[in-house]
């Protein structure tokens, strides 16, 4: 039985590859900031958390959503690096 693997003559440009691992990680930032903040209120996070600081919900939300987004963004990034090495040795085997 063949394995499938991807044609090595074709050459992914670098916006290619950062699209397929900011764009999933992106929606799941969305996904799982839309699930935290619905039980927790972020100005009380921020009180019990850095309560010297002055922060806004706004900002609480934001800052939330781009720390889910650089989670799921290096959790993406990390499939994609082992990927790498299986789909250069299927291309010496065929």
């Amino acid at each position: 039985m063949k394995r499938f693997s991807p044609p090595s003559s074709i050459p992914w440009p670098l916006s290619a590859r950062l699209g397929a691992v900011l764009w999933p990680s992106f929606f799941a930032a969305g996904v799982a900031t839309m699930m935290f903040f619905a039980m927790v209120d972020p100005l009380e996070l921020a009180a019990a958390t850095w309560p010297r600081w002055e922060l806004s919900r706004e900002a609480g939300y934001t800052l939330g959503f781009f720390l889910f987004w650089a989670c799921t963004a290096s959790a993406c990034a990390f499939t994609a690096l082992l990927l790498m090495p299986a789909m250069a040795a299927d291309d010496t085997k065929a």
